[in-house]
């Protein structure tokens, strides 16, 4: 397993020392044939899974991510952090141990989530609208009407993303 931020490869490991190996999921010894090393531990191949959708992570690739105390697997952890790694607002990437605020499907850092109109930065618990492509404040939503009615397609409270899964 990759770890991005640690160190890619594991200690050496003798056949003689494998039991004294102990699981980081489980914390029970590992005797087993294979075993997997990630975020500078060794697992059991059953216990290495993903935060979200319990995947085995052995058994789906040869990389996990680790962001906000959470395993994940790589579709999760596009999921909920999005594809490039990069804050919709600036373009500029967001560090692995970053919060960040999503509306959908966008992920941006915690200063560039503001009100298209007043510029104030939008926080958890403040209602929004996203409406084509622009965050509002609900002081300043449009008022225009699309399509006879006012496109609100986000208007519940807003967490960070370590609470979603």
């Amino acid at each position: 397993m990759v770890n991005p931020g640690g160190s890619a490869q594991p200690p050496p490991v003798t056949a003689g020392s494998l039991s004294w190996k102990r699981c980081a999921g489980c914390g029970g010894k590992i005797a087993d044939r294979f075993l997997l090393y990630a975020m500078d531990s060794y697992w059991h191949s059953r216990c290495l899974k993903c935060s979200c959708c319990q995947a085995q992570l052995g058994d789906i690739g040869t990389s996990c991510y680790t962001k906000s105390g959470m395993i994940l697997c790589r579709n999760d952890y596009i999921r909920l952090f999005g594809n490039s790694g990069a804050c919709s607002a600036c373009g500029q990437s967001i560090p692995a141990s970053e919060l960040v605020m999503r509306a959908q499907g966008n992920v941006y850092h915690l200063k560039c989530f503001t009100c298209s109109t007043c510029r104030n930065r939008l926080v958890p618990g403040d209602r929004f609208h996203y409406i084509n492509g622009s965050l509002f404040c609900e002081h300043d939503r449009p008022t225009a009407l699309i399509n006879g009615h006012l496109n609100s397609l986000q208007s519940n409270p807003l967490l960070p993303d370590q609470k979603v899964c």
